[in-house]
C-alpha cells in the first residue's frame, strides 16, 4: 500500500492511499465469506455458496462495495502510522478510483481528510518568572472560618417575622404549566439566600412570614418537563432562625481538641494560610499556562471545536442560545490550546505515566462522583475514556514538570515554595482496578482532542479503539465516506 499526505491546513491533512490488487485481495475473500453468511441459495449451506454463484446472484460490484467499506478502516490506520499523523476527529473519505467490478484489477484510490493535531513552538518555561498574591491573613477571614465553625453548632429556633437572607424557611412548593401539576415537595428546609434549589425563590421568599403563600414563574431544573417555565407556589410553614453558641473556652472544648478560643483561633489562622497556600499553587499553575499561552499560536481546528460545543448544548438542551453558545465556544477553544500546549510540554520533557499515576487518578475521579472506583473505571472503558484519563494524567505532570523549572514569586517580591506542585505523586492501592477495566470490554473509542507520551499506562485501554504509536496515544475514529467514484 502506498500512501502520501498532504497539509492541507495546521489543523487539517488530506491522506491520499493507493490499495493494489494483492492487497484488497483479503478484503474481497472476507466480503465473499461474509455475503455466503447472509444469503440463502437452495442447495448451498450457509456460508457455503462459492464465489461464482455469489457473482451471479449478488454481482461483483456488491462484493467489492462491501470490500472496500470493510477494509477502509484498516487502511486508513496504516496509513496514519506510516506517515505519522495525530487524528482528532473522524475522517472523510472519497473513493476516488474504483478497481475493476469485472476482475477486480486496478488499484483502489483513497483521499481521506481528517483534521490533526497542531505543532506548535514549545516556548521557554525555564527560568520564567510567574507572579502570585501574596499569603495574608486578615483578623475578618479568621473570625469568618470560626463562625463557620460556630454554624455547624448552632440551633434553630422558630421565629415570628418575615425571613432574611440567612434563615431557613419550612416550605411547601407546588409546580403548576398551564394549570396542570407538574411537581410538589412538602416541608422542604431551605436556607434563604443559598440560591441552592430554584431560581427566583430567594427574591420570592425576601419578607415572607409564616402562613403566607408567593407565587413565580421559573424555568424547572430537572424531570420530565426540565427547561420549561413553570408556575411555582410557595407556601412558607416556619421561618427559622440559626443560634450561634459563645466563641469561648466552652465552645472551643466542645468543638475542636483545643482547651482554649485563642488557641483554636490560632489553629484556624494556620488553616487559612495553608489553604491560601494550596490557592498561590493553582493561581501559579494557571498563570503559567496564560503566560505561556501568550507567546505561542495555537492553530484551532473549527469542526472539532463545533461538535463539542453541539454536544454540550445539546446535552443543556440549548441548543438556540446563542449567548450561551458563544461563551461555550470560548472555553472550549482555551481548553483546546490549553491541552496542545501541555501535550506538546509532555512530549518535549518525555513524560510517562505509570499505571499506579493513573490507578490515583482514576480513584480521585471515581470520588468526585460518589462512585465506586472499579464501577467508575468500567464505566470509563467502556465508553473509550481510559485515554482521555492517560492524556489528563500527563498534562498534570507536564504542568508540575514546567512549574518546577519557573521562577515562582509572591506580590511581595518572596520565593514561594510550590514543592507539593511540583512533584506529582503516585499510589499503589487498588491495582487490580485497571485490570477489571480490561474485563469490562469497549465497542467504540470516544474522540480526544490530544495525543500524550505513555508506556506503562496502556493496559486499562486495551479494549478501547486506541492505538499506541511511538509511546503516543493516538485516538482514532472510523473514515465516514462522503463520496464515491463511478466503478468501472
Amino acid at each position: 500500500m502506498k500512501s502520501t499526505v498532504e497539509k492541507l491546513s495546521p489543523t487539517r491533512a488530506k491522506l491520499t492511499i493507493s490499495v493494489s490488487p494483492d492487497e484488497l485481495k483479503p478484503a474481497i475473500t472476507h466480503a465473499y465469506g461474509h455475503i455466503a453468511e447472509d444469503i440463502n441459495i437452495p442447495g448451498f449451506r450457509k456460508g457455503k455458496v462459492p464465489p461464482a454463484i455469489i457473482d451471479q446472484r449478488v454481482g461483483k460490484s456488491a462484493v467489492l462495495e462491501h470490500a472496500v467499506n470493510e477494509g477502509l478502516d484498516g487502511f486508513y490506520r496504516a496509513a496514519v502510522e506510516e506517515n505519522k499523523l495525530r487524528p482528532l476527529g473522524r475522517p472523510e473519505a472519497d473513493i476516488v478510483e474504483w478497481p475493476s467490478d469485472q476482475d477486480f484489477s486496478g488499484d483502489l484510490l483513497l483521499a481521506i481528510e481528517v483534521d490533526v493535531r497542531p505543532e506548535i513552538d514549545l516556548p521557554t518555561y525555564e527560568g520564567l518568572s510567574v507572579t502570585v498574591d501574596a499569603v495574608d491573613v486578615t483578623d475578618d477571614e479568621v473570625v469568618e472560618e470560626l463562625d463557620k465553625l460556630r454554624s455547624r453548632f448552632g440551633t434553630l429556633i422558630t421565629v415570628d417575622r418575615p425571613a432574611k437572607t440567612g434563615d431557613f424557611a419550612q416550605i411547601d412548593l407546588r409546580a403548576t404549566i398551564e394549570g396542570d401539576e407538574v411537581d410538589s415537595a412538602t416541608g422542604i428546609s431551605y436556607e434563604v439566600g443559598s440560591g441552592d434549589l430554584i431560581a427566583g425563590i430567594d427574591e420570592a421568599l425576601d419578607a415572607l412570614s409564616a402562613g403566607e403563600t408567593t407565587t413565580f414563574n421559573s424555568d424547572l431544573l430537572g424531570g420530565d418537563h426540565e427547561g420549561e417555565t413553570a408556575e411555582i407556589t410557595i407556601t412558607v410553614i416556619a421561618i427559622k432562625e440559626r443560634e450561634l453558641p459563645a466563641a469561648d473556652d466552652d465552645f472551643a472544648q466542645i468543638s475542636s481538641e483545643f482547651d482554649t478560643i485563642v488557641e483554636l483561633t490560632e489553629s484556624l489562622k494556620v488553616q487559612v494560610e495553608r489553604s491560601k497556600a494550596a490557592g498561590q499553587g493553582t493561581q501559579a499553575r494557571e498563570r503559567l499556562v496564560e503566560t505561556l499561552l501568550g507567546t505561542v499560536e495555537v492553530p484551532i481546528p473549527d469542526a472539532i471545536i463545533l461538535d463539542e460545543v453541539n454536544r454540550h448544548l445539546e446535552g443543556e438542551k440549548r441548543m438556540d442560545d446563542d449567548t450561551h453558545r458563544a461563551e461555550v465556544t470560548e472555553a472550549s477553544e482555551k481548553t483546546f490550546r490549553q491541552q496542545i500546549l501541555l501535550d506538546t510540554i509532555a512530549e518535549a520533557e518525555k513524560v510517562q505515566v505509570s499505571q499506579d499515576e493513573l490507578t490515583q487518578y482514576l480513584i480521585q475521579g471515581a470520588s468526585q462522583y460518589g462512585m465506586d472506583p472499579s464501577e467508575f473505571v468500567q464505566a470509563l472503558n467502556t465508553n473509550g475514556q481510559i485515554p482521555s484519563m492517560v492524556a489528563e494524567v500527563a498534562r498534570n505532570k507536564a504542568l508540575a514538570i514546567a512549574l518546577g523549572k519557573a521562577t515562582v514569586v509572591d506580590s511581595n517580591g518572596k520565593a514561594v515554595d510550590l514543592a507539593e506542585f511540583t512533584a506529582p505523586s503516585a499510589t499503589d492501592e487498588i491495582a487490580d482496578l485497571i485490570a477489571a477495566a480490561d474485563a469490562a470490554g469497549a465497542d467504540d473509542a470516544a474522540v480526544d482532542n490530544t495525543a500524550v507520551d505513555n508506556t506503562e499506562a496502556t493496559d486499562a485501554a486495551t479494549d478501547s479503539d486506541a492505538s499506541v504509536e511511538d509511546d503516543v496515544v493516538v485516538v482514532e475514529e472510523k473514515p465516514k465516506k462522503k463520496k464515491a467514484a463511478a466503478k468501472k
